[in-house]
């Protein structure tokens, strides 16, 4: 039995959609972006909080300052705050600017940050 031109039409948009699905839950974000040391020495990365956080994961070198900017661009409450439970840090994020959150990276490892309610995720690499 031949499928009829709407049905592969439903056909592609399941298809489609379930791509779509695939790629937001799976693939987005999964970046890694690593830090650059300015003149002062202070490494600073930039991290998008937009329904998650792009990039996901972020390198830096072990002994010295971190500063990662937190570009908030959005209002959903989930993302207002973002906690580094290993370092004590704890930070409000305002919707729609930037925030540092400084802290220095003393031993290399993987550490865990989180929104303040623990959806959304990231690991801060130390080398």
């Amino acid at each position: 039995m031949a499928l009829r031109t709407d049905e592969w039409a439903v056909l592609a948009g399941g298809i489609a959609a379930i791509l779509g699905v695939y790629r937001y839950f799976f693939l987005a974000g999964k970046a890694t972006a690593s830090a650059v040391a300015g003149p002062s020495g202070v490494q600073e990365v930039t991290v998008l909080v937009k329904g998650g956080y792009q990039p996901r994961e972020l390198r830096v070198r072990s002994g010295g300052p971190v500063r990662i900017i937190f570009d908030r661009q959005e209002t959903d409450p989930c993302s207002e705050e973002v906690v580094f439970p290993d370092f004590a840090v704890r930070r409000f994020l305002p919707p729609n600017r930037r925030t540092a959150v400084e802290l220095t990276a003393t031993r290399p490892g993987q550490f865990g940050f989180t929104c303040g309610m623990g959806m959304l995720h990231g690991t801060l690499i130390v080398e």
